[in-house]
């Protein structure tokens, strides 16, 4: 597995915009076989910027299967708009330090 953290640090976009884009978003990573889990996350403190989180098969399997797959081109859409204000994003292995209360 592979864990995608895309950062965002919205200056020409309110948060709602950015919020409503996932929103419609979502529908083709859940659609998409190689995404495992997602979730968006707004900063308290900062409130115009969010971290997206979303869990892939492996790196491969999102930029071969999904960038290049029938889901990639309605995601896009979505989220063009917003692009521009990525101050991250990257991919990250899980190491075997974490913790979960059940």
């Amino acid at each position: 597995m592979t864990i995608e953290y895309i950062r965002y640090d919205l200056v020409a976009h309110q948060p709602e915009d950015l919020v409503r884009a996932y929103v419609i978003a979502a529908d083709a990573l859940r659609a998409a076989p190689e995404c495992m889990a997602f979730e968006l996350a707004q900063c308290e403190e900062a409130p115009r910027s969010f971290v997206l989180r979303i869990e892939w098969q492996s790196t491969a399997a999102h930029l071969q299967g999904f960038r290049k797959g029938p889901h990639f081109p309605p995601f896009f859409a979505a989220i063009k708009p917003f692009v521009g204000e990525i101050a991250e994003m990257r991919h990250y292995s899980p190491t075997t330090l974490e913790f979960r209360r059940p």
